[in-house]
Parts: structure tokens; sequence; C-alpha cells
């Protein structure tokens, strides 16, 4: 399988295969329905809605959508549908998570209950964005995986290794067989005062030792080398990642979010995004995150499904 290289291509890759079966706590949610109902209009997924049945009735009518798409559990309180959706996932019923109306902090605390939850044992809870940047499609086609912008506020060099394996297995699924992974600071030089620095020596001495594997890793290096040819090319940088990177991983969580955003508003990015290290793919969105973002989410987390 040949990599692929855009999201549009990650819809119509997924078209051709069986649908993944996403359930959906408290699926009476405006915000969300319209691109559920999208992923199940063109096969890419079986969405069952787990919440107020005359609400997703309303909705559908509202909206035009056509309500015999949904699969739908009569559920009117929004923390009970998303028990009843995690037990879905669980049961092996459902492939993938997605959040509805659920207040985030529940959604999350179903995902994190140890008895009941889709957290394995000594995994780690983090977030994997793949972004569509069209000045990067243009000069390098192909997409970028970046971590963690959502979820682990100021991990530490061992969640970073988490991080940076969750990045490599989502490159993995989308075709990327050695990703080019790209550990962040803001410079290329190892200063003991600038933790950033230290944490991605380590990542990259890790994978030298061969403790981190099916990527290349090189770090610190600052965006600019990253991402550019031209700017290795000025600063004299001889690295086997620099300046084709295919994912990111960001040293804290300011600097992930901050990229993520302007990205998106200053660059017009594209995005799918999912929350990693569960037993089954989990889809977060933001309340600012579009349609689009959303029907994309849902696919990326069909494609993660192992």
């Amino acid at each position: 399988m040949g990599a692929i290289k855009n999201l549009d291509q990650l819809v119509q890759d997924l078209k051709d295969k069986p649908s993944r079966r996403v359930a959906i706590a408290a699926g009476h949610d405006p915000n969300t329905i319209a691109a559920a109902a999208r992923a199940a209009s063109e096969n890419i997924a079986e969405v069952t809605l787990v919440g107020d049945s005359e609400r997703i009735k309303t909705l559908c009518d509202e909206f035009g959508l056509d309500a015999n798409v949904f699969n739908v559990v009569n559920e009117m309180d929004t923390v009970t549908a998303g028990t009843r959706a995690v037990s879905m996932v669980r049961s092996g019923e459902a492939d993938v998570l997605m959040k509805g109306l659920i207040a985030t902090s529940d959604y999350m605390k179903q995902i994190l209950n140890k008895e009941t939850g889709l957290l394995p044992s000594g995994n780690i809870l983090s977030h994997v964005t793949v972004l569509e940047l069209p000045a990067y499609i243009k000069s390098h086609d192909k997409l970028l995986f970046v971590a963690d912008v959502a979820i682990i506020p100021a991990p530490d060099v061992n969640a970073k290794v988490q991080i940076l394996k969750y990045c490599v297995q989502a490159a993995h699924s989308f075709g990327v067989e050695n990703p080019h992974a790209a550990i962040i600071a803001a410079t290329e030089k190892v200063n003991k005062h600038m933790v950033a620095t230290v944490d991605a020596a380590v990542l990259k001495n890790l994978h030298e030792q061969g403790d981190i594997t099916g990527c290349i890793v090189d770090g610190p290096l600052a965006l600019d080398v990253a991402l550019s040819p031209e700017a290795c090319k000025i600063k004299g940088l001889d690295s086997p990642v620099g300046g084709k990177a295919d994912i990111l991983v960001f040293p804290n969580i300011e600097t992930g979010n901050v990229f993520y955003k302007a990205s998106t508003i200053l660059s017009n990015a594209r995005l799918a995004a999912a929350v990693v290290g569960t037993s089954a793919p989990c889809v977060l969105t933001s309340r600012a995150d579009d349609e689009e973002s959303k029907f994309l989410s849902i696919a990326m987390g069909c494609r993660l499904v192992r």
C-alpha cells in the first residue's frame, strides 16, 4: 500500500474497505450529527448514536438528514450515554468511540475509568493530529503527524517516548513505512538549561540503540530545519530528518497547541485527530472544529482501528 498523502485520499481509501463501527456518546449533538451522517452515508462508518432519540430525530429533520443512516440507542442522560457508548467499544460492539454532547471531563473520565474504561495498564493517554498543510503538500506532497496538542501539558521524557511511538503507529496506519520524526525544540544544540533539547537527545539516542523502531528520529530540531530543506542548507545542518519530517513531537502542550491553531487559522490546514493509547481510537474534537474536521476525525479513527 502506498502512503496516504492527503485527507481526501484517506476518505477515498476507506470507501474501498469494510465500514468500521462508531459509537457516539450523547449523540444528540448538533455539532457532530452532520459529520456522523456524512460518514455513514459515504459508507466509511456504521454509526450508532447513543443519546436522546427524540432530539436526534428533531436534529435530523432540522438539518435535512436521513435518520435511517444511524443506529440509535435511546439514552437521555449524557453521562449514562457515555457509559453505554464506552461499553459498546469495550465489548467489541463498536470499533471507535466519539464524543458527542457529553462534557469533555465526563468523556475522559469514562475512558480513563480503571474498571470499565479503555486505557490499558501501562499506557498513557495522548492525542495525535494529522495536518494537511497546503504549503507542505505543495513542497513535500505529504501529511504531518503532530503530538501532543491537546492532552498532556508537560510530558516528561518517558511520556515523549510514548507520544513518539503513537505518532509512528499512526503514520504506519497511513502507509508511511519509515516516517521521519523530528523532536522539536528552539535550537539544534543540546543545552542542559533547556529541558526540551535534553529530552530530544535522549529520544534520538534511544532510537540509535534500537529501543525506538519503525522510524528515523533526530533532535533537537527547530521547526524551520525540521520542515525546510532550504533552512537546513542555510544553517549547514546535516540531519537524516531535517527538511523532510513526517512527525513533529512537541516539547509541551503550549508549543503544540499554538502550532495546531496557527496551522488551521493562518494556513488553512485541514485536519483529523484522535485520542490514542487507548484500546480503541477515541475521537475528541474541539467545539471550534467545523463539520469537515469532525468528519475527517471520524475517518482517522476508522483508519487507526487495528
